[in-house]
């Protein structure tokens, strides 16, 4: 179960952020902001965000897109007008903080780019993502997720731990790590503007933050890995079957070579550790299918995950997790205790989405709103920022330099 929105001020309360981003680096980078109190405005196109077409829907809104940009208020400008550039910009003089992850020079050529916010706000904290950087060879290359997951290793990587033919990703990694490393960003720039009242031109890439997301890059990038003697090694750990009737699924972390000595014992059977294919760490990693043989064996005799937790936790202080879906982690009693999913508002309807990644003692994290369809606060914006007349921005509309959108 989700529990009911009840979120109050955050530690960023005060903040304003114009976020002309989409799909999902930029976007979970300024969720992340929202989360944290942030008062956030995406300004979308005319055609609106490409996640807004996604399925399944609800409330007439993809739910891929609610996920990445609940807390959020919702404008569209058409910035291939003049009278839509001017309008972003005196939107931007309002704001601490803009985002963008438009592929490099697109953001200078609508007008909006770094160079043009600065001169109407020269202390802006401005943040630019992309796939490889502002600058460099490969600066203007069109790039996503699973383009980035190939070319920084990470699919090399997991075909030779697995002894297969690379395959794709599920999860937008490169998109997350990207939007991670923006926001630290800026959190970091506003503290120093805080200090000198000095702006910022922050680049964040989606290569380099997944070449910091990899434990393994400064292995990687000096020879390998040396699998015989390492305790760590996770694209290998045992994940088994259970006995219980539900054939429950559990994973056990570490290098299967080293969870074997403590398997020995706490099955009863040390005499394992006298025979010359499991005597020693470099011995068991010779004969590392036979260790997960024996490992998967075992875990078949227990008939509860709670026996077998127990076992590893208590008797060789080893953790162990239950495979589940995203669904059932709704149900777990962590997301229950910490109020992990949260209910909002979408469009005409309510969905369940994650609360957020952090919690901070003394304020509160996690969206404030829900998601709505495109240019739904056009009139709310305009009129609190710039002083339109609900007239004014009717004209706007009409003549197509706002836009609005009843259903995606």
């Amino acid at each position: 179960m989700a529990a009911s929105l009840d979120i109050g001020p955050g530690i960023l309360e005060g903040l304003r952020v114009l976020d002309f981003t989409r799909v999902v680096a930029g976007p979970c980078l300024t969720r992340a902001l929202a989360d944290l109190g942030a008062e956030v405005i995406k300004v979308e196109p005319p055609e609106g965000d490409l996640l807004r077409t996604g399925w399944p829907r609800r409330g007439g809104i993809s739910l891929i897109f609610a996920g990445q940009n609940v807390g959020k208020r919702f404008a569209s400008i058409d910035l291939t007008e003049p009278e839509g550039v001017e309008l972003a910009l005196l939107l931007a003089e309002r704001c601490d903080v803009v985002v963008e992850n438009f592929r490099p020079g697109v953001a200078q050529r609508l007008g909006i780019g770094y160079d043009q916010v600065a001169a109407r706000r020269p202390d802006i904290v401005y943040c630019s993502v992309s796939g490889y950087g502002q600058d460099g060879r490969a600066a203007r290359r069109r790039a996503y997720a699973p383009v980035v997951h190939a070319e920084v290793g990470l699919l090399d990587y997991k075909a030779r731990e697995w002894g297969r033919a690379p395959m794709p990703e599920p999860v937008s990694h490169a998109d997350i790590a990207a939007g991670m490393a923006g926001a630290h960003g800026i959190l970091a720039a506003l503290w120093r503007r805080e200090r000198t009242g000095q702006g910022a031109h922050i680049d964040a890439s989606m290569v380099e933050s997944m070449i910091a997301q990899n434990e393994w890059t400064a292995v990687e990038a000096n020879g390998g890995p040396d699998y015989i003697r390492s305790p760590f090694r996770p694209g290998r750990a045992a994940v088994v079957q259970l006995g219980d009737a539900a054939g429950t699924w559990a994973a056990i972390p570490g290098a299967p070579p080293f969870v074997f000595a403590a398997y020995a014992s706490l099955s009863g059977q040390p005499e394992l550790l006298d025979d010359e294919r499991f005597a020693t760490l470099e011995a068991r990693s010779g004969n590392l299918a036979l260790c997960l043989e024996h490992l998967a064996a075992w875990a078949a005799t227990f008939d509860s995950f709670e026996d077998f937790e127990h076992t590893l936790s208590e008797g060789a202080r080893l953790p162990v997790g239950r495979v589940l879906s995203m669904t059932d982690t709704l149900d777990t009693d962590w997301a229950q205790d910490r109020d992990a999913y949260v209910q909002v508002s979408c469009g005409t309807d309510t969905v369940i989405v994650n609360r957020a990644a952090l919690r901070i003692a003394g304020t509160d994290c996690g969206p404030r709103s829900g998601a709505r369809h495109l240019g739904a606060d056009n009139a709310a914006i305009f009129g609190e920022l710039l002083g339109l007349s609900e007239v004014a921005v009717a004209d706007l509309v009409d003549r197509g330099v706002l836009v609005e959108r009843a259903e995606d």
